[in-house]
């Protein structure tokens, strides 16, 4: 799932990628001097060897009530097993400040649907945020998918999570809406719906 959003992806209840847009969203106060007085993130492409770091990201950067549990961490962990940078590590990102993880985003060009790429999940580190990380990392992927010719770019969040429909909109991107109603329903299994999102990368 691309439950990605950066408002700078879910609610207590559904820990899922949602929960790592919300949170990587959450707004920090843009005159705080200890963010302005940091060097700016630097982003570059993943690889395998930065799967531990963006594993302990995912059990320690979700610090909300209701995703900072054991259960919680074993979820978010089970969305993004080391898979993902051995076989998507080029069309994933990293973002990295005096040589730590501060955020990450990992994506895909989807096989199937030649002229798309999908945000399936996306952390900025809790001290980091306010300072447009998650804002830049996914402006560096859509370009990705731009210079491999995709035209359009998906993700999908929850519909408890305002702050990520927020952030998507915010980013150009467009609600699929079923009927009149702004979620799908049954998206991704029975009862758990889903706002799915779609952005041109044609400039």
């Amino acid at each position: 799932m691309a439950g990605s959003a950066v408002a700078d992806k879910q609610h207590a209840a559904e820990p899922d990628l949602a929960a790592a847009v919300s949170q990587s969203r959450s707004m920090s106060d843009p005159g705080d001097s200890s963010i302005a007085a940091q060097p700016p993130a630097t982003l570059r492409s993943a690889t395998e060897d930065d799967y531990p770091p963006v594993a302990r990201a995912i059990q320690a950067w979700w610090t909300l009530p209701g995703l900072d549990t054991p259960s919680a961490a074993r979820e978010r962990a089970a969305l993004v097993p080391r898979l993902w940078l051995q076989h998507f590590a080029t069309t994933s990102l990293v973002a990295e400040s005096n040589g730590a993880l501060v955020g990450f985003l990992v994506g895909l060009l989807s096989q199937d649907r030649v002229d798309e790429g999908y945000i399936h999940f996306v952390g900025v580190a809790p001290d980091q945020r306010g300072r447009g990380i998650g804002r830049q990392l996914y402006e560096r992927f859509f370009a990705l998918c731009q210079r491999a010719g995709r035209s359009s770019v998906r993700c999908v969040t929850s519909p408890a999570n305002t702050l990520s429909i927020a952030f998507h909109e915010a980013m150009g991107f467009t609600i699929e809406r079923t009927g009149g109603e702004i979620a799908k329903p049954d998206y991704d299994g029975p009862g758990v719906h889903r706002v799915s999102f779609v952005r041109s990368t044609v400039t």
